[in-house]
C-alpha cells in the first residue's frame, strides 16, 4: 500500500521532520522452524513483515493486515517476541522522510494463502532458517 493516508496528511504539515510511530512486525514460522521474510521494493533489502499501526487499529489487527498486504497471506498472531525501538530503528526514506519506529514483534502462524510479493512494497518472499538469518541482508 505504501504510505498510509494518515501519515500522508501528517507529512503535508511537517514535511520530512522526524515522526515517532507505533509499528508491528509479524514473524510467521513454518513447521521446519523457518521464518517468512519479504524483500522491500524501496531498498532491495530483506525485512520482517510489518508496518505502522493505523489510527484506531490494534497492534494485532495491524500485524494481520500487514501480512495480507505485503505477503498475501493470512496469519494467526501469537505471542509477543519483543518490543523494540531506539536509534537502530530510525529510518530515513529515499524521499527524505525520517521515522523512528517503536515496534511490537509477534510470532505468527500462516493459516491461509500462498506467500507472494505484492509488487508494490515487496518484490520477493522467502522462508529463511535460523542458521541462514545471519547471511540475510536486512
Amino acid at each position: 500500500m505504501g504510505i498510509s493516508p494518515f501519515i500522508a496528511r501528517l507529512r503535508e504539515r511537517i514535511g520530512h521532520e522526524l515522526l515517532v510511530l507505533p509499528s508491528v512486525a509479524v514473524l510467521p514460522w513454518d513447521s521446519a522452524g523457518r521464518v517468512l521474510l519479504v524483500r522491500l521494493a524501496d531498498t532491495g533489502r530483506w525485512a520482517t513483515i510489518g508496518g505502522a499501526v493505523e489510527p484506531d487499529e490494534s497492534p494485532v489487527e495491524a500485524a494481520i493486515r500487514e501480512a495480507e498486504e505485503e505477503a498475501g497471506v493470512t496469519v494467526e498472531v501469537g505471542r509477543v517476541r519483543a518490543v523494540v525501538g531506539g536509534p537502530e530503528f530510525r529510518i530515513r526514506y529515499p524521499n527524505g522522510d525520517e521515522t523512528s519506529y517503536v515496534s511490537i514483534v509477534f510470532d505468527g502462524l500462516l493459516t491461509a494463502g500462498e506467500p507472494a510479493p505484492d509488487g508494490d512494497e515487496t518484490i520477493e518472499i522467502g522462508w529463511v532458517g535460523p542458521s541462514n538469518l545471519i547471511e540475510v541482508d536486512m
